[in-house]
């Protein structure tokens, strides 16, 4: 039988990245390894063993070891943590979860939040944040499958696999251009066309910066735009990406001489409204993921909604 203790981590007093679970052992009497290791499945035997060296898998409140034999209605506590910073390190950072199952769960990304750790920055993303919310939600220390990414400042919605095969699946889904992915960006000046396509390749010079921009013998890019609304000197764009270049939509856009609304590296035009009103990043939101569930191959159409910081610039704007 199992007793999970149903506290956070807060509430049982330990370090915000520990996790604290209570079991009770049948009449089967296994190992001790064995027997987490059915509990929490996603913990490797490895790190199950560690975890019981450490003092840190008590039976009865004592200390033991991984071959030991539980003896029915014996107590097994847990806890469970990362020292080291890595990818999947547990982060307690609050997710707004749009939909989720045993295979893939959408998130509405918050602009500012570093989707995976760099060489820089080894915490506080959002592969740390769902790394929590996975231990937390099912005692299970489920590694994020990142299938694909928004950068920093782009807020929107994302689809990330919970299993190998869901991984997989996205994937091959993603490379063979199957999902339909929509931005909104605002963008400087006013765009007369009512829509239209970008074509133009993309590539990495090293010896400039920004090292992405177009290039002759770069990868073919493909973008397509929608007016949504013009002001008197900006224009709120619908963007669908068809390829998944670097940067793609934002070199895109200045390409056609309408950067993004306050993009700090792509931006050939001058625009001191930017400046005026403290925007110093750019303004890009996934609005729109359409993809084919990996498991059950139906249709998903999520949305996410428009972060009150652009609504609020589009009021100043007009």
């Amino acid at each position: 039988m199992i007793e999970d203790s149903g506290k956070t981590a807060t509430e049982e007093g330990l370090n915000p990245q520990t996790m604290s679970f209570e079991f009770e052992a049948g009449a089967d009497r296994p190992r001790l390894d064995a027997f987490i290791s059915e509990k929490l499945p996603r913990i490797s035997q490895t790190r199950i063993r560690r975890l019981i060296s450490e003092g840190d898998i008590l039976v009865n409140g004592a200390g033991s070891t991984k071959g030991v034999r539980l003896q029915p209605g014996d107590k097994v506590s847990v806890k469970v943590f990362a020292s080291d910073k890595s990818a999947a390190t547990p982060e307690p950072i609050p997710l707004n979860v749009l939909f989720e199952d045993e295979h893939i769960i959408v998130v509405d990304k918050p602009a500012g939040l570093l989707v995976h750790p760099s060489q820089h920055e080894k915490s506080g993303t959002l592969t740390n944040a769902l790394a929590w919310h996975f231990l937390k939600s099912g005692g299970e220390a489920i590694r994020p499958g990142i299938v694909h990414r928004l950068d920093r400042n782009t807020s929107g919605v994302m689809v990330v696999a919970k299993t190998p095969r869901a991984h997989r699946t996205l994937s091959k889904h993603f490379r063979e251009r199957w999902v339909r992915k929509y931005y909104l960006a605002l963008v400087s000046g006013r765009v007369e066309k009512d829509q239209g396509e970008i074509d133009a390749p993309i590539g990495c010079d090293q010896k400039s910066w920004p090292h992405w921009k177009v290039l002759d013998d770069g990868r073919p890019a493909k973008t397509i735009y929608r007016v949504k609304r013009r002001f008197p000197e900006h224009t709120l764009l619908e963007l669908e990406p068809l390829t998944g270049r670097t940067h793609q939509l934002r070199i895109h856009c200045n390409m056609i001489g309408h950067p993004i609304f306050g993009d700090p590296f792509y931006s050939d035009r001058q625009d001191t409204k930017a400046a005026e009103l403290g925007i110093k990043t750019h303004q890009l939101h996934a609005e729109r993921l359409v993809f084919r569930h990996p498991a059950t191959n139906r249709e998903m159409d999520f949305h996410a909604p428009v972060p009150a910081s652009l609504l609020d610039l589009i009021d100043k704007l007009r």
